[in-house]
């Protein structure tokens, strides 16, 4: 009989088995959740486990000690003994046969060891999107080029978003907090809506339901602050910030200040139908943008100081020779073609441009 399926089963037994299948790679789908099932239905099923772990973790950091070869030989022989009864087989085991029970083990403990360590990922291309629903019933939203990683706990929901943009709308779970680390900030949610972006330079937030607060990332285990809601348009040299809906904040990759203001959220979430939307951006930022999605032409600044001219408007995302025609029809500044890249430079006998460009 299996032993998994013997209700009188030592957990001992049970244990090595789960380790077994682990190893062979079958613990998946079904199995692992009915693995976890068995740890989490009784303290001594986890406690087992973690006793078949350390003995083979011992015996992998110093195989030589004489102390964990006369613990291998107990277990393996315990094993033996227990697995002859139980399907009928001769007593004792062949040491062919003990040294790849202690193999599997091995590679069990290893193995669970890198699945508990390894997140989830979640990842999209250039110009692809992508909704993904969590175990909890959280929901992401991604944006083209971006990667977010995800490691559920019993005690916390720990997100990373490593490029690119996304949205997350939580479900509720004031026992397990939510929170999204990306550059040097973390968003700390309980159960709402809002959106993360990183880009070279800076952070965004945008919340749109509930509220969230955003700590610098070293300070993401300190308990959330309960301080009221700052006024918009205002900087904050504060370690721990809050938002309410309806605002976005802005801060540096690696500086302390950050910026709060009032966005129009709707518009915000444009990306999420193919429509980019800008609003008083350097040139470079919304060329990082444009190019998540590419189009047959991937965006450069040149050398046009990208600071100096400002764009506020709406691009369908993908299309960057619109993007490019209506840069060029309003500043004094030209594209380069270069290979795969449009480059922008400025017009022979032009100045640096001060302007702002609106388009909608």
């Amino acid at each position: 009989m299996n032993p998994i399926d013997d209700m009188d089963a030592d957990p001992i037994d049970v244990a090595s088995h789960w380790c077994l299948q682990l190893a062979d790679g079958r613990l998946q789908g079904d199995a692992l959740a009915r693995f976890q099932t068995w740890l989490d239905e009784d303290p001594r099923h986890r406690a087992a486990f973690d006793t078949v772990a350390r003995t083979w973790q011992a015996f992998d950091a110093s195989p030589a000690a004489p102390s964990l070869m006369a613990m291998r030989e107990e277990a393996l022989s315990h094993y033996a003994r227990r697995q002859s009864r139980r399907w009928r087989r001769p007593a004792g085991m062949r040491r062919p046969m003990l040294a790849a029970v202690a193999a599997c083990l091995l590679l069990a403990v290893a193995g669970w060891g890198w699945i508990q360590a390894q997140p989830d990922v979640y990842r999209t291309g250039l110009g692809e999107r992508q909704l993904v629903r969590l175990d909890d019933g959280s929901q992401l939203s991604l944006d083209a080029d971006t990667q977010v990683e995800v490691r559920y706990n019993h005690d916390r929901r720990q997100l990373v978003l490593r490029q690119g943009r996304a949205r997350f709308q939580v479900m509720r779970d004031p026992l397990r907090p939510f929170s999204v680390s990306a550059g040097d900030r973390t968003v700390v949610a309980t159960g709402t809506e809002f959106s993360v972006e990183l880009l070279a330079a800076q952070v965004h937030v945008v919340l749109y339901e509930g509220s969230v607060d955003v700590l610098p990332r070293d300070a993401a285990t300190s308990p959330p602050p309960s301080a009221s809601p700052p006024s918009p348009s205002t900087v904050h040299r504060a370690r721990e910030m809050r938002l309410v809906p309806g605002q976005e904040l802005v801060a540096g990759i690696d500086a302390a200040d950050a910026r709060i203001r009032e966005v129009d959220a709707p518009r915000t979430r444009g990306w999420e139908s193919g429509q980019l939307s800008f609003n008083d951006e350097p040139l470079g930022q919304a060329i990082e943008r444009m190019n998540r999605y590419a189009g047959s032409h991937v965006l450069a600044t040149g050398d046009v100081p990208s600071a100096s001219l400002r764009i506020s408007g709406t691009f369908t995302a993908g299309d960057n020779e619109a993007f490019v025609e209506g840069i060029t029809g309003v500043f004094p500044v030209t594209v380069r073609e270069e290979g795969p890249r449009y480059v922008f430079v400025q017009r022979p006998g032009t100045s640096t441009p001060e302007e702002k460009m609106t388009t909608q």
